[in-house]
């Protein structure tokens, strides 16, 4: 209580408080259908420790890196011929292949996204995983069963 010059006491009131603010919804990151179809072709393929990073928070050249690994040349470049495959298919093509003929360490670039596929050896030596550090890895749901259809 307050008194005022008068000597009489008032009660001040505090003024009322806005309405507290919903939670903020919350957004799963859309994934692009070309980055799943590519996931997919990865994994029909056997390919190993399959990994997207999204680059759109990063000062990067691309908005997605998809890394996956292969356990010899034939098999990262069946993984490369099937993710071109599937692509195909959705009416894109990249705009620069490398790395092809050796087998190492295959690139697709896509120009919103670029596919590495490596040997297990390359992997390691190059990475990637760590030098995009920065980048935020997403998370894909798991492949579903295969049938024989």
């Amino acid at each position: 209580m307050a008194k005022t010059s008068s000597g009489k006491s008032t009660t001040t009131t505090a003024p009322p408080r806005p309405p507290p603010k919903p939670p903020a919804k919350r957004t799963r990151a859309r994934v692009p259908v070309a980055i799943t179809a590519t996931v997919a072709a990865m994994r029909d393929k056997k390919a190993d420790d399959v990994l997207v990073l999204d680059l759109r928070q990063a000062d990067a050249f691309t908005d997605f890196f998809i890394l996956a690994t292969g356990q010899n040349r034939r098999q990262t470049q069946a993984i490369a011929d099937a993710v071109e495959a599937a692509l195909r298919v959705k009416k894109q093509r990249p705009t620069h292949v490398e790395g092809y003929e050796r087998g190492e360490w295959v690139l697709l670039d896509y120009f919103d996204f670029v596919v590495h596929v490596f040997t297990p050896t390359a992997r390691a030596f190059y990475g990637l995983d760590r030098l995009w550090g920065n980048a935020k890895p997403l998370a894909l749901p798991d492949a579903e069963p295969a049938t024989d259809d």
